[in-house]
């Protein structure tokens, strides 16, 4: 199948980080369609040796298993090329109309990983320069839009000339493997749905960790704050993937109805919620790694006297019959602990004890999603030399202790596992939309998270927290008003 892939910011961090490493991979792999072309797009002005020659210096960053041997490359790069453009020109896109006419491919994907201020303009002179018939599919990096009434403004500007089955809205997260395996677990097995539920389940949490700061991306990331960053995309994907009805079936909008179910269900802010079940933090100065590290006034990019918050913790629920009073947790930030993507699954006590067990939560599922890639099952087991005794008419309760299953996708599907862009990409190019998010769905994570945007606004600012810990202690209080604790806490 012909495709042409055209990158806009094809020289940018994304570009070289993430989606070359990705489109190398398939093109290892045998995945990627042979008859393709990959159209980098920038300001710089390079031709397209110069471009292959810039790619290839960049794969020296890229882990060592990934990376290119000189005749894997060389092979890789035939389909590399190099185009300049100014996207304020409309000169410009014409230029590039005439490039993909060379060809008349029989799919056209345009990447925009430019800065979302960008989007509409590019989607708009896309369309002028004849560029939006229906073979063309267009790929929109998060975050997309401020607010809401800047993604609703961004998905007006591209409905105006595109269909929606030609919009991918992508979120890296729904492509790894481990949230893949997710809805596996969930959908493809009768083990877990029937207890998957309030009368079994606790609570849930969900927890993305990092220990990094913000590197070179301050001055982005202080106009975005975790909020934006990562929780009304990544957290609120997996939320709906944890929290949604078995679909009818497989296709792209049967999923996506159900997790649009699950974001209106979720229960509105209040005043007493926004100030009892939310808190913000930002780092401060630290330890990481062994080493002392600056707090975040102090990276590059960042005002001295920012607000913006570099932690969140909530609390929320989805009001609907399956899940009715079960809290549900998310957590994510910069300069935490470790670098730890999980989802926890509480399940309540047994309802009536007659063994004597560890005291703690000790019945969950673990969704490992990284940087290690499994489940876990945690769950108690009497060992051989602890039996029950019987003394006259009394008898001792034999003592439980914590065991766990521990199922590593890494080690059990190794060579076979597929990235998360390169399976994104790969979806893009062959038109399947399951994993991409629906526009609907995005406003309505917009309508829910801008409550809290606008709370934050006059409030008194985020709380410190040390780089190298798990956030301010004000986290650990609101769950443990519900009687609860953070896995690592447990």
């Amino acid at each position: 199948m012909s495709f042409d892939l055209v990158l806009f910011g094809g020289t940018g961090d994304l570009a070289w980080r993430k989606l070359m490493p990705a489109l190398f991979q398939a093109f290892r792999h045998g995945s990627l369609p042979p008859d393709g072309r990959i159209v980098g797009v920038a300001r710089d002005d390079l031709s397209d040796d110069q471009y292959r020659e810039l790619i290839q210096s960049r794969f020296s960053a890229v882990e060592g298993a990934k990376r290119p041997s000189p005749e894997e490359f060389k092979k890789f790069a035939s389909m590399l090329h190099y185009l300049r453009m100014d996207l304020s020109k409309p000169d410009d896109y014409a230029r590039l109309a005439d490039l993909l006419k060379q060809r008349d491919a029989k799919t056209v994907v345009m990447y925009v990983a430019t800065a979302p201020a960008l989007f509409t303009q590019v989607v708009e002179q896309i369309a002028a320069a004849g560029l939006n018939g229906p073979r063309t599919r267009i790929v929109l990096e998060k975050p997309l839009g401020h607010d809401l009434a800047s993604n609703r403004a961004i998905n007006s500007a591209v409905g105006k000339v595109l269909e929606e089955k030609q919009v991918f809205r992508i979120d890296h997260y729904l492509g790894k493997p481990s949230v893949q395996n997710l809805f596996a677990m969930r959908f493809g097995n009768a083990l877990f749905e029937p207890i998957w539920r309030r009368e079994h389940i606790a609570n849930i949490q969900i927890t993305i960790a990092e220990d990094l700061g913000v590197e070179k991306r301050g001055a982005f990331y202080d106009q975005t704050g975790a909020l934006r960053d990562m929780v009304q995309n990544h957290a609120l994907q997996l939320l709906c993937a944890i929290g949604m009805e078995p679909p009818i079936n497989s296709h792209a909008d049967a999923i996506r109805d159900e997790k649009l179910k699950v974001l209106r269900a979720l229960k509105p802010w209040t005043p007493e919620t926004l100030g009892l079940h939310t808190v913000r933090g930002q780092y401060t100065a630290g330890t990481a790694y062994g080493e002392r590290v600056q707090g975040y006034r102090d990276e590059p990019g960042v005002s001295p006297d920012s607000r913006t918050e570099t932690f969140v913790a909530l609390r929320t629920e989805i009001a609907n019959w399956r899940w009715a009073g079960v809290p549900f947790y998310i957590r994510t930030g910069k300069r935490l602990a470790s670098r730890d993507a999980r989802i926890e699954v509480n399940f309540r006590p047994t309802p009536h004890a007659i063994y004597r067990a560890p005291a703690g939560n000790v019945n969950k599922l673990v969704i490992n999603l990284q940087p290690k890639d499994g489940l876990e099952l945690h769950m108690l087991a009497q060992a051989q030399d602890n039996r029950q005794r019987t003394n006259g008419n009394q008898s001792t309760a034999a003592q439980l202790a914590p065991v766990q299953l521990d199922l590593d996708f890494d080690k059990r599907f190794g060579s076979e596992r597929v990235g998360a862009y390169e399976r994104l990409l790969l979806d893009v190019i062959d038109g399947r939309l399951n994993l991409f998010v629906r526009s609907d769905e995005q406003e309505e994570a917009w309508r829910w998270v801008e409550p809290l945007l606008d709370s934050w606004e006059s409030d008194g600012g985020p709380r410190p927290y040390a780089a190298g810990t798990w956030g301010p202690s004000a986290s650990s209080a609101m769950i443990a008003r519900d009687g609860f604790s953070w896995g690592e806490e447990q």
